[in-house]
């Protein structure tokens, strides 16, 4: 079996938020789901924004990884109301090795 590791880099806008508390108790339900889902998860950047976060999620699988980034997406593009964006690398680990 070959191993694949799907890294998605999701830019978050919260246009309903309106300071630093309200961001981080999104964001802790949001990370939580997504920890449940499978996921690592890390917030990267916009720690002193109160509308705006970046997020990065590692998935690990089999081909089948992609399908699992797909879902992960929906999922947080239903926690933020679709106003977000993506970017993602999908490396087997032959490549990371390399």
């Amino acid at each position: 079996m070959t191993v694949f590791v799907c890294v998605v880099e999701a830019e978050l806008h919260f246009g309903d938020v309106h300071d630093l508390k309200g961001k981080r108790k999104r964001l802790k339900s949001l990370k939580d789901r997504l920890h449940n889902f499978g996921a690592a998860v890390s917030e990267t950047e916009g720690h002193d924004k109160w509308q705006r976060a970046t997020l990065v999620c590692a998935l690990v699988g089999d081909s089948r990884v992609g399908d699992r980034a797909d879902e992960l997406e929906r999922l947080v593009e239903s926690a933020c109301d679709g106003d977000c964006s993506f970017e993602r690398d999908l490396l087997s680990l032959e490549d990371i090795r390399a």
